[in-house]
């Protein structure tokens, strides 16, 4: 059986994605977009108000930001 994912909000999301190398990249409206030079890799965080991210909207973000749910685990 897998982890279950943990609540998270937006402003959570953005502190985990500063602490894998993530840096503010530009907004359009309610989305943040934040860059990973090493990589190249950006992901899109909705910043709507204090709300909990939906499951399989904070999984894609995982994804994109190449973390598991393990590895989530270690870094909260």
């Amino acid at each position: 059986m897998s982890p279950k994912l943990p609540a998270l909000t937006a402003k959570e999301v953005v502190t985990l994605a500063a602490k894998v190398g993530f840096v503010f990249d530009r907004q359009k409206g309610s989305h943040a977009v934040y860059y990973r030079a090493r990589d190249g890799a950006r992901i899109v965080v909705p910043m709507h108000a204090k709300k909990i991210l939906k499951p399989k909207t904070l999984a894609s973000i995982l994804d994109d930001m190449g973390l598991t749910i393990d590895d989530l685990g270690k870094l909260l």
